[in-house]
């Protein structure tokens, strides 16, 4: 690899970091293993950098890697997984630190493609369409994940928890 490649890539890694481990985390549930699997999604995109940078989105590419290596990891080590503290993001959370923990601890008991869907949809806020193409699979496939995800998550936090829905006068219900 060039110079100038390596200094893109290196550049990339270092202003894209902190939100990959961000979803990396929401991902894993865990710290160390977020940053694995931000290395692993990191190194693997590294040995493709030529291609990616080419690409108009690049950070959805390292997602997409991430996502496909999570649900790999889990289905060759079924590792048991444990809430732990959730990451700083910027800014001012709406919500108390206890219902978030209780939202990422219930988020953990989901199948990892589920997880997968519901971070990406909902804590990326990407589109349907985007979400289907980061993990290879259908928009119908993520409506459906999201919706049973969803419907779990109430089930485990005992509410309802579902997405604004979009009412016959084009309002937000």
């Amino acid at each position: 690899m060039d110079r100038d490649t390596e200094a893109d890539f290196h550049d990339f890694v270092v202003t894209r970091s902190p939100a990959l481990l961000g979803t990396a985390y929401a991902l894993t549930g865990d710290r160390g293993l977020a940053e694995d699997l931000l290395q692993t999604a990191l190194l693997k995109t590294y040995r493709h950098w030529r291609e990616v940078r080419r690409s108009d989105r690049p950070e959805a590419y390292v997602r997409r890697v991430m996502a496909n290596q999570r649900i790999s990891w889990w289905r060759r080590r079924r590792i048991a997984e444990y809430g732990g503290m959730v990451p700083d993001r910027a800014g001012p959370s709406p919500y108390p630190v206890e219902d978030r923990d209780e939202l990422w601890r219930a988020l953990q008991q989901l199948p990892p493609r589920t997880r997968a869907v519901l971070v990406l949809r909902y804590w990326e806020d990407l589109a349907e369409a985007d979400v289907a193409r980061i993990l290879g699979c259908s928009v119908g496939t993520v409506k459906s994940l999201a919706s049973r995800g969803l419907r779990r998550l109430a089930g485990v936090l005992g509410e309802a928890v579902r997405p604004a829905t979009r009412t016959r006068d084009g309002g937000v219900g």
